[in-house]
């Protein structure tokens, strides 16, 4: 055989020749599988760099793939970073199987969490405070929505006459649910006008298409509820609105300050198991976050589904662009918003009277500051 010799060596220079393992020409085994071990090095290698660009640590896997998230009425301007999350494929991005039970409003959403049937609830800062109060460890991880962007409407044949929350005495107001943010929301507005929250009757109609009919089938007096139901009950002159938070000035017309509203928050027994879980979560919707403060109206309602527009869709995007200052720029709530929080829910709330908070521990920002780090 030219170039070879019987010797095992070379013709051409005195370097070994190394005979395949199968004798079909294949390198040898040896060098296959050092090949391999590199291609799994590489592969390890920019994994890690992966995980560390989304400030997750190298090689730290989620302890939790498969998650059960609750939320209190999912089409709300209220709740739009979940859905842009869920749509752009954030969730999965972050190695997450992310199920989402959509109920009828956050309280809802407050007890599957303390029943244990969800992991996680897209919902009101204020249950983090109240659950507190009551000896439950409940914190929120993210802020997604900096002002509440709730609206308070008065039926139109009684706008005439309204001058101030105290003429809501005696009245019907609608609210997602008993019990959750919106309900809170105008029973602060008539603890400010001296009223007690026993002063007013509070109906439960949900977010969405019943909240819309309720007040058009006169079922409820004023509302008290969230876009893109406020703007379309607006337009079509079934209420004045009598109070605004989707503004950093109608938040502070009415709280004196920031107000933080939708947060991500979970048990703390749940956030000590699975910090890498919750680490990929926070990732997933502080990258939300930086989607929804560069889209466009336009972009955003190209993004949500089509039942979301009520069956209009030029008056979902003007909803979305009364709401676009309500979502959070940073992830983090500020101090000053906890204690606005606090003292919203101090105003009316006979259960807090006497409770000890500690604001401290309703919002944990180690995973914000992280995913802030790596992107």
């Amino acid at each position: 055989m030219p170039g070879a010799s019987l010797d095992g060596f070379s013709s051409r220079g005195r370097h070994p020749i190394r005979k395949s393992d199968n004798n079909n020409g294949s390198p040898p085994r040896e060098d296959r599988m050092k090949s391999v071990k590199a291609v799994l090095v590489t592969f390890a290698l920019v994994s890690s760099l992966a995980g560390a660009a989304h400030g997750q640590a190298p090689g730290q896997a989620v302890e939790k793939k498969q998650l059960t998230l609750a939320v209190g009425g999912k089409t709300a301007l209220y709740y739009l970073p979940l859905t842009i999350c869920e749509r752009l494929g954030y969730f999965k991005e972050q190695g997450l199987d992310v199920t989402i039970n959509d109920f009828r409003g956050g309280a809802q959403s407050l007890q599957a969490l303390v029943g244990g049937s969800v992991d996680i609830v897209t919902g009101a800062y204020e249950h983090t405070i109240r659950m507190q109060a009551k000896g439950q460890a409940i914190k929120a991880v993210i802020e997604l929505g900096r002002f509440p962007g709730i609206v308070v409407g008065l039926r139109k044949e009684r706008a005439a006459s309204y001058k101030s929350a105290a003429d809501l005495k005696g009245t019907k107001i609608g609210v997602s649910a008993p019990g959750s943010s919106t309900n809170f929301f105008v029973m602060y507005l008539m603890s400010k006008a001296g009223l007690k929250p026993t002063d007013a009757s509070y109906i439960g109609v949900g977010i969405g298409p019943s909240a819309v009919a309720a007040m058009k089938k006169g079922e409820i007096d004023a509302i008290s509820n969230l876009d893109p139901m406020m703007t379309k009950l607006e337009q079509e002159g079934d209420i004045k609105v009598v109070a605004d938070s989707r503004t950093e000035e109608g938040t502070r017309a009415i709280f004196g300050g920031s107000n933080p509203a939708a947060v991500l928050y979970a048990r703390q027994d749940f956030i000590d198991k699975n910090p890498n879980t919750m680490q990929a979560l926070v990732n997933a919707f502080h990258k939300t976050l930086q989607w929804l403060e560069k889209a466009t109206p336009e972009q955003i309602a190209a993004t949500v589904p089509e039942e979301y527009f009520l069956g209009d869709k030029a008056l979902y995007v003007a909803a979305v662009k009364a709401n676009k200052p309500v979502y959070s720029l940073t992830g983090v709530i500020p101090a000053a918003g906890m204690k606005s929080a606090a003292d919203m829910l101090l105003a009316f709330d006979e259960e807090l009277k006497g409770a000890n908070i500690d604001l401290a521990k309703t919002f944990d920002d180690r995973f914000v500051k992280r995913a802030a780090a790596g992107q």
